[in-house]
């Protein structure tokens, strides 16, 4: 046996019973902040609602189930030597499809997403068909999520996100694959296109695209559409979706100032209130989806892995201070012009939604679908959709068929 194929193990979660007690003992001591009448969700997540999760939480959540549930799902660990970081012990879902040649798939989430956005996915994206291509799907937790090891020093970017991938998909045997990824998922990505695009990642898909305002002088009639929309009636959508964002980034963001400024210092709330978790994680699962109707199950699923998680609660939210370098420079600064095919899915209801004709600004496009319905997390939202567009940017007739040499899915 190989050391790359020694070195992976099984994985399944097992939290122990004195971390649960210490969760269940916390959430006794819950002290809540006053309401002002009325408020709704203007000011954050409604009392309310905090209360009746919190108390679910403590008293009716059956963690041990969800543990169960989870654990059905094929996850194994390895560790992946960092240049300049040492060791990293890297968790991540790995399962094959029967198609004899499959493609194979990295599927990468963002935040506050987590490896788990892969699993209603994952039967349809394995699945062999003579209709459709079936992918080998690998989903990591990015380092400091869930169930990775964290970086325990400074200056952990995004070359070093990509290279913890990249390194991931060599040690699994797949020389040559095809990326996903939405969020961070998406940025880290245009990393790796930068870093290993051509040679080992052939082509990229991405839910949330954006690109800045286009210019007069390098895109001149994106530029005059822009300004046009604007002033004439035409083009509705595109005219919304910018305001939209705009809303986003002018009432919705704080959270992006706050963890790429000084994450240590909302990393101690986080890490010691489960309340205080769950109000930071729930109001953005609300927000960023597109009227999703979450369950109080599903919710405290996705916050208790937060809890739970190898490196705890805060470490997650390191990636916007390094990748922002302080908040002095713009989130996905630096992205350059995608060379490999680039696939873009625009979902209506995202945080962010430019318009559909700058997506030619981002790269090599080769493929563009729009979907009404979803938000930013379109494996929980829409699986069915985000699928349907991977299955037909890599498909028989597909614009991205074969982009893996002897890899075409069927």
């Amino acid at each position: 046996m190989s050391d790359k194929v020694a070195n992976e193990q099984p994985f399944k979660i097992r939290v122990p019973q004195e971390d649960l007690e210490q969760l269940y003992k916390k959430l006794d001591l819950v002290r809540y902040p006053d309401e002002l009448t009325g408020a709704g969700w203007d000011y954050g997540v409604p009392l309310a609602d905090l209360k009746r999760l919190t108390t679910y939480w403590k008293s009716g959540f059956d963690w041990r189930k969800t543990e169960a549930e989870l654990n059905r799902l094929p996850m194994f660990t390895r560790d992946i030597e960092v240049e300049g970081f040492g060791t990293l012990n890297i968790h991540y879902v790995h399962q094959k499809s029967h198609a004899p040649n499959a493609i194979p798939l990295l599927l990468v989430h963002g935040w506050p997403g987590l490896f788990m956005e892969v699993r209603k996915m994952l039967p349809l994206l394995t699945a062999s068909s003579p209709d459709h291509p079936g992918f080998h799907v690998v989903a990591p937790s990015l380092p400091g999520w869930g169930f990775s090891e964290a970086p325990k020093k400074p200056g952990f970017k995004g070359p070093q996100y990509a290279e913890v991938l990249n390194k991931l998909m060599l040690s699994l045997g797949y020389e040559e694959y095809v990326y996903q990824g939405g969020d961070w998922g998406h940025v880290v990505g245009t990393v790796a296109v930068k870093q290993y695009g051509h040679k080992h990642l052939k082509a990229i898909h991405t839910n949330t695209p954006f690109a800045g305002p286009p210019s007069p002088w390098k895109h001149p009639l994106l530029w005059l559409g822009m300004i046009l929309m604007f002033l004439l009636p035409f083009d509705k959508a595109s005219r919304e979706g910018l305001l939209a964002t705009g809303r986003f980034f002018t009432t919705g963001s704080g959270y992006m100032a706050q963890q790429s400024t000084r994450p240590q210092t909302l990393g101690y709330g986080l890490t010691d209130s489960p309340a205080g978790l769950l109000a930071w994680l729930y109001e953005k699962l609300v927000a960023f989806s597109d009227k999703y109707p979450w369950s109080d199950d599903e919710v405290l699923e996705w916050v208790s892995i937060y809890w739970f998680s190898c490196a705890g609660p805060a470490a997650s939210t390191m990636i916007y201070y390094e990748m922002t370098n302080g908040n002095t420079l713009p989130m996905g600064s630096g992205a350059i012009w995608l060379s490999v095919p680039l696939g873009v899915s625009f979902f209506d209801g995202d945080i962010m939604r430019m318009p559909k004709s700058w997506a030619s600004m981002m790269g090599k496009l080769v493929f563009q679908a729009a979907h009404e319905k979803g938000g930013h997390f379109p494996g929980i939202e829409q699986p069915e959709a985000l699928v349907s567009d991977l299955r037909k940017m890599f498909g028989k007739g597909g614009p991205a068929f074969g982009v893996v040499p002897g890899k075409d899915g069927y």
